[in-house]
């Protein structure tokens, strides 16, 4: 029971950094690979505002604004520019913007592993025989609200069904009088906001280093092909399966060492099954 419970939690966060990925793909069809180091970039924030405040919920917050202002001026400075480039551009240029970010935050805070304690000193709660971290709980709980608020408000807003509406036919849309730039922007501002919660949430796991957000970037990425890359609830259930799989395999001594492996395997086994993923959708392409 608290291998699944840890495996949902992992993979809450996983489907969190997914959801990104997913959402700037399907709207602005581009990979924006530098998105894991927005999870760096949060926690590094939330660790000099600790220093600085005190407080959590200021430092939370005051991370959350940073990384979602970041990914804006990211999206203006060096993707608007791009678009309609080949998508080797875009790929060299989000290589270039990651390890641009890595290098400023080494150059700020030093090479050296940090480590914030915040969710993790809330310690251990007893479901009977079970001891579980609250953690855990705390990560699976705010991730599927933040998941289910995410679903509504792409359904129910009319920014969110602008959203949709640029994911299928962007010039469609501009014609009925959406701004494309607009939406494409605030795409952006959201993805980089769940990567913060998603850095508060992984921050009990890890120390925070300028490379923090590369492994869990590359296998929040996974998890959104997993699922169906551009697809809201594939990205969540490629996030949920894949932490499920890395935990069961963590608790597993004789296959502990090739979890990565394990997972990465999984997903060219889903790709040689259904290439669109679980949940992806077949797109006619305008030619």
């Amino acid at each position: 029971m608290v291998t699944i419970i840890d495996g949902l939690s992992l993979g809450a966060i996983y489907a969190l950094i997914a959801l990104g990925y997913t959402m700037v793909y399907g709207i602005a069809k581009m990979l924006n690979f530098a998105h894991g180091d927005i999870i760096m970039v949060g926690a590094y924030a939330i660790y000099a505002m600790l220093a600085v405040t005190g407080n959590p919920v200021v430092a939370f917050i005051a991370a959350l604004i940073l990384c979602t202002v970041l990914g804006v001026v990211i999206e203006k400075l060096a993707y608007k520019p791009l678009r309609g480039a080949s998508p080797l551009a875009v790929l060299i240029t989000a290589i270039g913007v990651s390890y641009l970010l890595q290098g400023v935050a080494q150059l700020i805070f030093g090479a050296d592993q940090k480590t914030v304690s915040i969710l993790d000193r809330l310690g251990n709660t007893h479901i009977g025989e079970y001891s579980i971290k609250i953690s855990s709980i705390i990560t699976l709980v705010c991730g599927a609200a933040i998941m289910a608020g995410l679903t509504l408000f792409v359904k129910k807003t009319r920014i969110g069904r602008a959203m949709l509406a640029v994911s299928e036919d962007k010039g469609a849309a501009q014609l009925m009088g959406v701004n494309v730039n607009t939406i494409i922007m605030i795409t952006f501002a959201i993805g980089s906001a769940l990567a913060t919660f998603a850095s508060i949430f992984y921050l009990p796991t890890t120390s925070i280093s300028p490379t923090l957000g590369s492994m869990p970037g590359i296998k929040a990425f996974a998890a959104a092909v997993i699922g169906g890359i551009g697809s809201i609830p594939g990205a969540m259930l490629g996030g949920v399966l894949l932490g499920l799989i890395e935990n069961i395999c963590l608790s597993i001594e004789a296959v502990a060492s090739y979890t990565t492996a394990i997972e990465f395997g999984f997903l060219i086994l889903i790709l040689m099954i259904r290439p669109i993923g679980l949940l992806g959708k077949k797109r006619r392409v305008k030619v």
